[in-house]
């Protein structure tokens, strides 16, 4: 699908589009495009979102390919504080989980996606492709609904040092700021996390999906932290205008 509409927008789409590709599972298929992956990243427009890339870029071009794929596993598949299930740390297993799949589904077919059966609809990837293609408001808004999930996804890999944080705060740079609302629902998970029930996943996706995706369904854990959208946590000129020209 192809979007249209003012510059800036096709800049966002083709980000929202890399960062799907990056924060999937490093295939061989995706590390043997590695190196043109970054050169389309570094001809986007300069921006604090792309400018933020290069700590990941940095270490995506130059480890050696065989620890890309170990060091994603241990970063997402092993560490629980990290899932890529974003609607997990909103409702744990309790059935507002189930309802947040069929949206997702739905958004999806309207935007001509057909995503592979077998992964859940919140997986990251998903939600970065349907943001690439869908209108502008619309991926905004979906990205905006998890930005506690996505808060949270970034401080645990920025406490980690993971080279994937340039990849978050790249996305944090173009989603609005969080507000006081936010940051208590991100503090309050972060210290207690996701609820747990058990009830009505099953209505949403077949047993075979759910058991092979359990794995890769951890609850983030670990003391809370403060919000931050500012100087203080992202950089200082990352404040400024996302599309603003660098002088």
């Amino acid at each position: 699908m192809s979007r249209q509409g003012r510059p800036e927008d096709s800049t966002r789409s083709r980000l929202y589009k890399l960062l799907s590709v990056w924060f999937q599972y490093p295939s061989a298929e995706i590390v043997e495009a590695r190196a043109e992956l970054a050169e389309a990243a570094r001809a986007l427009p300069d921006s604090p979102a792309r400018r933020a890339l290069e700590p990941f870029l940095a270490y995506w071009t130059g480890a050696p390919a065989p620890t890309l794929p170990q060091h994603y596993v241990a970063t997402f598949d092993l560490e629980k504080r990290s899932t890529l299930y974003l609607s997990y740390y909103l409702y744990g297993d309790r059935r507002q989980r189930g309802m947040a799949f069929v949206r997702l589904r739905q958004l999806y077919a309207a935007a001509g996606l057909e995503p592979d059966a077998r992964e859940l609809p919140d997986y990251l990837p998903l939600v970065l492709e349907f943001a690439a293609v869908a209108p502008p408001e619309a991926g905004t808004i979906v990205l905006t609904e998890y930005r506690p999930s996505l808060e949270l996804l970034h401080r645990a890999l920025a406490d980690t040092g993971s080279p994937y944080a340039g990849l978050t705060t790249a996305l944090r740079l173009m989603l609005p700021p969080l507000d006081q609302r936010t940051c208590k629902l991100v503090d309050r998970i972060a210290a207690e996390g996701p609820p747990t029930e058990l009830v009505g996943l099953e209505l949403c996706a077949p047993p075979a999906v759910m058991r092979s995706s359990a794995a890769r369904v951890p609850t983030p854990e670990g003391p809370a932290a403060h919000c931050a959208h500012g100087p203080a946590a992202l950089g200082g000129d990352e404040q400024e205008d996302l599309w603003e020209p660098a002088p």
